[in-house]
């Protein structure tokens, strides 16, 4: 298993309907507010780098109010 922290930058007042699509996808674990440089970081568990990039890519990038995003796999924050 692959776990992956993706830090998420909204658009102004999208954070909430952001917050609610990304708990619709089965591979995310966790979703959080933040207040700083992000708006929001989920966490997703996967079974490879290939399905945590592919749900990266279709399916949080196409949520409408991403305006960017910054993926971070848990081995790499181990470290």
């Amino acid at each position: 298993m692959v776990v992956g922290y993706v830090f998420i930058d909204a658009a102004p007042s999208k954070e909430f309907d952001i917050y609610t699509k990304l708990l619709e996808i089965p591979q995310i674990r966790d979703v959080h507010v933040l207040f700083g440089q992000h708006d929001l970081i989920a966490k997703i568990e996967s079974d490879d780098y290939l399905q945590l990039a592919d749900v990266v890519y279709e399916k949080i990038r196409e949520i409408d109010g991403i305006i960017g995003t910054k993926t971070a796999p848990e081995a790499i924050l181990k470290n």
